[in-house]
């Protein structure tokens, strides 16, 4: 049980030294990411949306005609 504490501690240890060597994006960096990230799933979803429209016309077109 000692040695599962023992590398929880090690495990955590290691994890904050590596977190402080980390660059980390400046507020106005990540405003812009967050931005850009957003807009595109915006104009994906939106791609995906009228593909779906058209498919659906085609298919009740092919199965109700």
């Amino acid at each position: 049980m000692r040695d599962y504490v023992k590398r929880g501690k090690e495990f955590f240890s290691d994890t904050v030294g590596e977190l402080k060597r980390c660059s980390w994006p400046s507020k106005k960096e990540l405003l812009e990411q967050t931005l850009l990230v957003i807009v595109s799933v915006v104009i994906l979803a939106l791609f995906v949306a009228g593909i779906d429209a058209i498919n659906l016309r085609i298919i009740n077109w092919l199965t109700l005609d």
